[in-house]
């Protein structure tokens, strides 16, 4: 008798541990669309109105990684963490157990998800989504050349950098510990690397790249950068100076991280918050209890490149 197989995927997942498995979205506010139009068109990516906001996509890519709606001020308006389905009853025992409160959904966002506020007044949702995190490192694109040729394009013909996903975003925190513990009894995700209280780094543990979310203190939340991955250092400096030409020269880079290791150009956005091409950035695999450290500030930031602008770490929503 033929036997039949299953067309399913299997679940990429740590068994027996519960905790998210992706940064499924985000959505912030800006106070005039169309400057974050041209922005992100800019940077590369592909973007889609929907229900009055704008929505963020990859080229070739089917996830939506956010949103983007007008409001009178810049604001980060939450996150959304994707869980497995079979796994969200014991969220909600979870979270009932630790008594926190659970929230409405924000207006025009319904949603079946379970809606929190983290410990800086974060609107945080657990909902229902497939894996949008990546199941092993990301291939990095190696360029080398060949003898008795030009191995670089023409300025006018070089082709325009398109990210090939969202890879972690930034936020500011007030309490670096008390995120930190948040984030772990409750998400259960866990610590990759820290630098004292100023600093933190945590991946999921159904196998994500080193950080899906990173946290830096400051008066208040808000959202510091978005990261986006791309294949090479040369995509890296491709889009950096795309977007310097198109008017967006403000940033910091080229550079390498140490925590994390990703090579890195951060782009200035309209609103004083940073766009990040990313590229070979370390990866947790679901197999592996990562050793996470605390770095002294002077041996975490980065292994090379120039000086971070003085206000890289200023927290603009946090300005009354």
């Amino acid at each position: 008798m033929t036997q039949i197989r299953s067309m399913a995927q299997p679940v990429h997942r740590r068994p027996g541990e519960l905790g998210v498995h992706s940064l499924d979205q985000f959505h912030f506010s800006v106070p005039d669309l169309k400057d974050a139009e041209k922005f992100y068109g800019d940077f590369g990516l592909n973007l889609k109105e929907e229900n009055g906001a704008i929505s963020l996509y990859t080229h070739g890519h089917p996830h939506k990684w956010g949103s983007v709606s007008e409001a009178p001020r810049k604001k980060m308006q939450f996150v959304s963490f994707g869980a497995f389905e079979e796994d969200m009853p014991k969220f909600h025992a979870r979270i009932e157990q630790m008594r926190i409160e659970r929230l409405d959904p924000p207006k025009g966002f319904e949603s079946n998800g379970i809606w929190l506020r983290d410990p800086s007044g974060m609107l945080v949702e657990i909902r229902v989504a497939e894996k949008s995190s990546p199941n092993e490192k990301s291939a990095v694109d190696a360029y080398g050349g060949s003898a008795g040729r030009q191995n670089a394009p023409n300025r006018s013909k070089a082709p325009r950098v398109a990210p090939r996903r969202l890879a972690h975003v930034l936020v500011f925190a007030t309490d670096i510990p008390a995120t930190i513990a948040w984030y772990r009894d409750v998400l259960g995700m866990r610590l990759s690397d820290r630098s004292g209280d100023m600093i933190a780094f945590m991946h999921g543990i159904h196998g994500s790249d080193h950080h899906m979310i990173a946290f830096v203190k400051s008066d208040g939340p808000g959202l510091h950068h978005l990261s986006w991955d791309v294949a090479s250092i040369n995509d890296i400096g491709l889009g950096a100076s795309h977007m310097a030409d198109k008017g967006f020269a403000k940033g910091w880079g080229l550079g390498r991280h140490v925590l994390g290791s990703n090579f890195f150009h951060y782009v200035r956005d309209p609103w004083g918050s940073y766009a990040e091409y990313s590229s070979d950035i370390d990866y947790v695999p679901m197999t592996m209890d990562w050793q996470a450290a605390d770095h002294p500030p002077e041996d975490s930031f980065y292994v090379w490149g120039p000086t971070p602008p003085e206000d890289f770490a200023f927290n603009h929503e946090a300005v009354k």
